[in-house]
């Protein structure tokens, strides 16, 4: 699909410079960027190469599963539907835990392995329906709260920022303001949409 939307772009640039008389300028401009672009990306490599080298040694140093273990608690709040100390509940933790430090390349193996381990639990499999708790996390994992936006970070330093930092606490606001707001909106939509196996139950509950 990003192929198609940066097809549209290019197309569409081409198209307008040529209805304006401004196709030399487009040239001109897409040759002096490419030069610019390769720029940034080696600056970017080293950037990127000591935060990376920083978060191994967070997830080495264990730091990553002390903010497991503290934000343990809430993880059960939110997923009430799971075993509070199962496979599902430790791979959720992990997986929020690395992306709220950078660790994408850590997270991304949790958030995979969080989601089989939450279609074991889904109640609904014969149905092709994905759990409250999978929407749920899909929901926290979109929202992506980040205490160390690393990418951002070195993507910024790479560009010329004199104080690349700055971006973190516009981070945390943001990023958690959308976390707060997607654990909201999904859990009002469960509540207005109930999954076929709760359903059920409520119907049953009814009857009996």
């Amino acid at each position: 699909m990003i192929n198609y939307i940066w097809l549209f772009f290019i197309v569409a640039s081409v198209v307008v410079a040529f209805f304006t008389g401004r196709l030399k300028e487009v040239g001109d401009a897409a040759i002096s960027y490419a030069g610019v672009a390769v720029q940034i990306s080696i600056a970017l490599m080293g950037v990127m190469a000591l935060w990376l080298g920083i978060m191994r040694i967070a997830q080495k140093s264990g730091m990553v599963k002390l903010i497991a273990k503290a934000i343990s608690p809430v993880i059960k709040r939110i997923f009430p539907d799971i075993p509070p100390d199962g496979e599902a509940a430790t791979d959720i933790t992990m997986n929020v835990s690395a992306n709220a430090l950078g660790l994408n390349n850590a997270a991304t193996p949790f958030g995979l392995k969080a989601m089989q381990s939450l279609q074991k639990l889904n109640p609904n499999k014969d149905k092709s329906v994905a759990s409250d708790s999978m929407c749920t996390f899909l929901a926290i994992n979109t929202a992506g709260i980040q205490f160390i936006p690393a990418s951002v970070m070195a993507v910024l330093a790479a560009a010329g920022s004199d104080n690349p930092a700055e971006i973190i606490a516009p981070c945390i606001v943001t990023t958690s303001i959308v976390l707060v707001l997607a654990i909201i909106i999904v859990k009002i939509l469960e509540r207005l949409f109930p999954e076929p196996a709760k359903l059920e139950k409520r119907k049953a509950g009814k009857n009996a």
